[in-house]
């Protein structure tokens, strides 16, 4: 019970994200945002692979590549399309976009892996992206054919893309790697190539601006968001299984609306509430063999 509970919680803390990410814009800049993020998920990411393995461990020559992949598609791209998009769109729009992560990684995994996608799999991810474009066009769907989603919504597909990207370089990496260790180089390869680009934007004469809102957004999403997510969804990954632990990341865009109506007082219209449903749906069928990964 305390596995499924703390599964049930990190799907609390990444519809949170959402929330969180929606309370930074236009205060604090997409690249300042993410990099902060990282910063302060780094420090607590250290503490913990210190705990749990004593060291940190020694990068191998091959992994050099895989591990830059990683801090550049999962921490870099994805934090400044998820930042930017969160300031053209709306908390609870994003999430239900993003909830396509598995759908992209059980696509790819059948076209580069030749993992093999059941009638029942490939139903789910129809379903899965016919609620997306539900919610992207505001249940007009014939908007498609006449550009009539914005950049807010191309942002958010970025996202997608790099986390896909980062999932299927990440199946390498973990051969060699445990979890913990794996994330923590992402980390700090995202975060040392965000330094740059956030002082671009003003961070060094901004930073003494902040609210306190601002801070507790970054900490909430650094830490909770970030290390407090990981950890708890790679625990349960290896205590029951990944198909199992990975059905909790069907309740993330869940989340994330209602968090979004309660703490933004964002509506739940009823293309949004269509299209969670059958994305959550579509994820959940697509997911019955098959394991996801997180967002």
């Amino acid at each position: 019970m305390m596995v499924y509970g703390k599964l049930l919680l990190t799907a609390f803390f990444w519809g949170g994200t959402f929330i969180a990410g929606r309370a930074l814009a236009g205060h604090v800049a997409p690249f300042s945002a993410a990099f902060l993020r990282f910063a302060v998920a780094a420090v607590f990411l250290l503490l913990f692979l210190l705990r749990a393995e004593g060291r940190i461990p020694a990068l191998r020559k091959r992994q050099a590549v895989p591990i830059l992949i990683l801090g550049m598609t999962g921490v870099f791209a994805y934090n400044y399309f998820f930042f930017k998009g969160l300031q053209l769109i709306e908390a609870g729009r994003a999430a239900v976009i993003i909830a396509n992560n598995p759908i992209g990684i059980a696509l790819l995994s059948a076209l580069l892996f030749k993992e093999r996608l059941s009638r029942i799999q490939v139903a789910g991810i129809l379903l899965s992206v016919a609620g997306a474009v539900f919610v992207v066009t505001r249940g007009q769907p014939a908007q498609l054919l006449s550009g009539g989603f914005g950049v807010g919504e191309l942002l958010i597909f970025g996202c997608v893309l790099s986390w896909v990207t980062f999932s299927l370089v990440g199946r390498s990496v973990l051969k060699t790697l445990s979890p913990l260790a794996a994330i923590f180089y992402a980390a700090l390869v995202g975060t040392a190539a965000l330094f740059l680009p956030a002082c671009g934007e003003g961070l060094l004469s901004s930073i003494g601006r902040y609210r306190v809102i601002d801070w507790l957004a970054i900490f909430y999403l650094g830490f909770f968001g970030t290390v407090a997510g990981f950890v708890w969804y790679y625990d349960g990954i290896k205590k029951i299984g990944p198909t199992k632990a990975g059905l909790f990341i069907n309740f993330v865009p869940v989340s994330a609306v209602v968090l979004a109506f309660f703490v933004l007082g964002e509506p739940i219209t009823p293309s949004l509430f269509a299209g969670t449903l059958l994305v959550v749906s579509g994820v959940f069928l697509t997911n019955r063999r098959a394991a996801p990964a997180a967002n």
